[in-house]
C-alpha cells in the first residue's frame, strides 16, 4: 500500500512508515492511500469474537503494509491494555430505542483522541527505524483541547521524539488547560497562543511549510512531524472503532450480518467522521453519516449547500473541541469525490478567499453519504439535561451535540436503523457546563465542578481527572500567533 498527496496527480510512492514520519505532504496536501482495501462480511463476522487489540491489528494491517501483523498486534496490545483503558476500548452503551453510544473516552486522558494517540507513537517509533531516520522527530500540535493532552500523554518520554503543543489561551476548558499545563515528561512542551484554534492550526501549518525553519532544524538534528489528524498514523486507528462497533452490534443481535446502521459523530476538524467514511468505503454497511456541529456550523452549511465559507462569526462554545472554522480533513473527502486537481483548486481558493463552492455533482456525491445537523448552546444544554433525566445517561457537551443531531435525524427521516453515536469525552472534562445543564446551578469554580457533578449525579470522576487541582503546573507561556516559530526554536535551544 502506497500513499500520495490529496493535491497531486502523481502516482502514489510513499510508504506508510514514510507518511507517518512526515505527517504533511510537501505540497501542503494530506496523505491518502492509493486504494481502499476491502473488508468482507466474513472478515467482520470473524472479528466479533476478537478482542479490540486484535480487531485493530487486523484493520491496520490492511493499510500499513510495511508493518508486519506481529508488530501491529504487539503495539495494539500494548496501546489498548486494560490498565490504560479502564472501562474498555470503545464499548457500546444502549441509550434509547435505536440509539447506541460508543464511548471512546476510557483512555488515559478521558477523550477519544486516546484511541489513536496511544498507538500512534508506537507506529512512529517503528517508522523511524524502517526509514533509517537518525534525526529526532519534533511533533508540533495545534489543539482545540483534547488532541494536545492525548498527544502529550502518548509521546511523553518516547525516545528520539520531542513534542510541542499550541492551544488557544481562551479556547479550551479549565480542565483541558490544567491537563496540559501539568503534563509530565522530559520531552514535552506546552504553549498558549493569543487567538483561536484556527490561528493555532494555521500557525503550525506555516511552520511546517517554512523551508528555512526546516533547514535550521535539520542542521540541529531535528525534523518536523505531526500528531494532528492530518497525519495518517493518527487517522487510520480511528477507522477501527467503527468496525468494532458493528462487530458489537452483531454480537448483541442488534444487527444481522450485512444489515445497515447509521453513525453520528460530533466533529469540527472532520477527521473522526472521515474515518467512518473510510470504513464505509472498505465495505462496512454504514447507511448514513450524520455530521454533528455546534454553533460553529460551517460543516452543516457545507453539507447542505456545497459552499465552505470560513468568513463568518466565530463562537466560543461549551463544546470547545469543535470550535473550528477550518476543517482540515474535509480535504481528504474532497479528494475521494472530486480528485486531486479540483481539490488543489478548492484549497487554493480557501487560502486566498476563505471560501470555495464545489460543483453540483460533487455535492450530490457527498450527500449520498453525509448529512449535517447542528445544535446551538441552548439545544446542547437542554440535551444534556434531557438525556440524563429521561435516559439516565450523562453525556459531555460534545456528545450532547451528537445525541441532539441523532434524534433530529431520526425524527426527520423516520429511519430506525441502529445508530452508533460517537461519545468523544468524559462529561467530567467539561464538568462546569454539564453541572449547569443538569442542575441549573452554578458550580463554585470550574475545578469544584468535578466534585459537585459527581455528588449531584452519583457518578465517579474518571481516573485521569481525579486530583487534577493538586498537580504541579509546569507550563505557563503565552505568545502571539506570530511568535509561534520563535517559541519552537526557543524550546529546542536553537
Amino acid at each position: 500500500m502506497f500513499y500520495k498527496s490529496t493535491r497531486s496527480a502523481q502516482k502514489a510512492n510513499a510508504t506508510a512508515a514514510q507518511v507517518i514520519k512526515q505527517g504533511l505532504a510537501v505540497d501542503g496536501g494530506l496523505f491518502v492511500p492509493e486504494s481502499i482495501p476491502s473488508l468482507t462480511m466474513d472478515e467482520i463476522a470473524a472479528m466479533c469474537k476478537d478482542s479490540y487489540p486484535v480487531r485493530a491489528a487486523k484493520i491496520l494491517s490492511k493499510f500499513l503494509s510495511d508493518y508486519t501483523y506481529e508488530e501491529l498486534l504487539a503495539d495494539c496490545t500494548a496501546a489498548y491494555d486494560e490498565g490504560s483503558f479502564v472501562g474498555g476500548a470503545a464499548p457500546l452503551v444502549h441509550l434509547a430505542d435505536s440509539l447506541e453510544v460508543m464511548e471512546l473516552w476510557h483512555g488515559p486522558t478521558a477523550a477519544f483522541k486516546d484511541m489513536a494517540l496511544q498507538i500512534m507513537p508506537r507506529l512512529l517509533s517503528r517508522a523511524l527505524v524502517k526509514t533509517g531516520e537518525e534525526r529526532t522527530a519534533l511533533i508540533l500540535v495545534a489543539t482545540s483541547g483534547d488532541t494536545g493532552k492525548a498527544a502529550l500523554e502518548g509521546y511523553k518520554d518516547i525516545d528520539r521524539v520531542k513534542i510541542m503543543v499550541f492551544y488557544p489561551v481562551d479556547g479550551v476548558s479549565r480542565v483541558q488547560k490544567l491537563q496540559m499545563a501539568t503534563q509530565t515528561g522530559s520531552n514535552v512542551n506546552v504553549c498558549a497562543i493569543e487567538g483561536n484554534f484556527d490561528d493555532a492550526q494555521t500557525g503550525v501549518k506555516m511552520i511546517f511549510g517554512d523551508s528555512e525553519m526546516a533547514q535550521k532544524l535539520n542542521e540541529n538534528g531535528y525534523f518536523f512531524s505531526s500528531a494532528n489528524s492530518i497525519n495518517w498514523g493518527r487517522l487510520a486507528p480511528q477507522i477501527v472503532y467503527y468496525v468494532s462497533a458493528y462487530c458489537d452490534l452483531l454480537a448483541s443481535g442488534k444487527c444481522k450480518a450485512g444489515g445497515a446502521f447509521n453513525v453520528c459523530v460530533p466533529t469540527g476538524n472532520f477527521g473522526n467522521i472521515f474515518a467512518a467514511y473510510l470504513a464505509k468505503l472498505m465495505g462496512l454497511p454504514i447507511n448514513k453519516l450524520i455530521c454533528a456541529s455546534n454553533a460553529n456550523n460551517i460543516l452543516t452549511d457545507f453539507l447542505r449547500t456545497g459552499t465552505y465559507d470560513r468568513n463568518r462569526d466565530f463562537y466560543l462554545t461549551m463544546s470547545p473541541s469543535m470550535d473550528i472554522l477550518i476543517s482540515s480533513n474535509l480535504e481528504r473527502l474532497l479528494y475521494f469525490v472530486a480528485g486531486s486537481e479540483k481539490t488543489a483548486g478548492y484549497m487554493e481558493s480557501l487560502k486566498k478567499t476563505g471560501c470555495y463552492t464545489v460543483d453540483d455533482d460533487i455535492l450530490a456525491k457527498i450527500q449520498q453519504d453525509f448529512v449535517g445537523y447542528f445544535a446551538d448552546e441552548e439545544a446542547t444544554a437542554k440535551e444534556i439535561a434531557t438525556t440524563y433525566a429521561e435516559n439516565g445517561y450523562l453525556p459531555d457537551t460534545h456528545t450532547a451535540v451528537a445525541i441532539c443531531a441523532a434524534r433530529a435525524y431520526v425524527k426527520d427521516t423516520k429511519n430506525t436503523l441502529p445508530m452508533v453515536i460517537a461519545s468523544t469525552a468524559s462529561p467530567y472534562k467539561f464538568a462546569n457546563n454539564v453541572y449547569r445543564s443538569v442542575t441549573g446551578q452554578e458550580p463554585t469554580s470550574d475545578l469544584d465542578a468535578l466534585d459537585q457533578l459527581s455528588a449531584a449525579t452519583k457518578t465517579e470522576i474518571p481516573y485521569p481527572l481525579a486530583g487534577l487541582a493538586e498537580r504541579k503546573i509546569r507550563f505557563t507561556e503565552t505568545v502571539t500567533k506570530d511568535q509561534m516559530a520563535n517559541a519552537v526554536l526557543s524550546y529546542l535551544k536553537i
